[in-house]
Parts: C-alpha cells; structure tokens; sequence
C-alpha cells in the first residue's frame, strides 16, 4: 500500500513542479508583453528629433504621440500630415502601431515619416509601453 501512496505523492509533487515552471514561464512572458517603460523612453530617444511626448508636446517636425493608441492616423491639429496618412483611415492598436515601426511605407504608403524601420521586438514593446504612458 506504502508503494502506491508513495507513487501519487511523487506524481503530484512532479504536477506541482510542472505547474509552478509553467506559472514562472507566464510571468515572464507576461512581463516582456508589457513593455519595459524605462527602456522604452531610451528607445524614445531616437523618435525625439521628430515627436515630442508630455503635457507640453506639440507637433514638430512629426506629430506629438500623446494618446496614440486609439488615435485615428492624420487627426492631430498641430502637424500637416500626408495625404496618405489622412486618407489612411487608420486606427493606431498596438498591433498597427508595431507594423508601422517595423516598416512606415508598408503601412502607410507615400507617408511623410522619414524612418528606415525598427526590427527589434523588445525595442518595439518597450517603446509602445512608454508610449502608452502619455495619454
């Protein structure tokens, strides 16, 4: 009888520890889908020369990003955007949002954005999590 307790014992204590590696693996990947706001700002950096971001950003030489996500493409006053980007009729979801930094002329063909395309998931998550700090 001792053998067969000793067996349920053993294959719940291997649930628990399959269950417990598979809890620690979610979170992980839980994390990285958020976004690291603080590397995102230092991603941010690069997008600075063009768009501005906090309670005093404006239209520079792109569109300010506050409340992106959510946002319909070509609607902020404070910027003259392409025809293209007007009559996109684009809604910027996160999803939109991470092709056009993958690659802006995709997305939006004849854009005025003069960016050659960021690759780098993380950096990409990262950005669109500081982003999503301005609303």
């Amino acid at each position: 009888m001792t053998s067969i307790s000793s067996k349920a014992t053993n294959t719940r204590n291997m649930h628990n520890k399959l269950l417990l590696a598979l809890i620690l693996s979610l979170s992980v990947t839980i994390a990285h889908a958020a976004g690291d706001v603080v590397a995102g700002k230092r991603v941010f950096a690069r997008c600075a020369n063009c768009h501005q971001v906090g309670p005093s950003a404006r239209g520079n030489f792109g569109p300010q990003l506050n409340g992106i996500v959510g946002r319909t493409a070509g609607t902020t006053t404070d910027y003259k955007y392409s025809p293209a980007m007007k009559a996109s009729g684009i809604v910027w979801t996160e999803k939109n949002l991470r092709a056009f930094i993958k690659s802006t002329h995709d997305v939006v063909p004849g854009n005025k954005m003069r960016f050659f395309g960021m690759s780098d998931e993380k950096q990409i998550t990262d950005l669109l999590a500081y982003l999503q700090t301005f609303k």
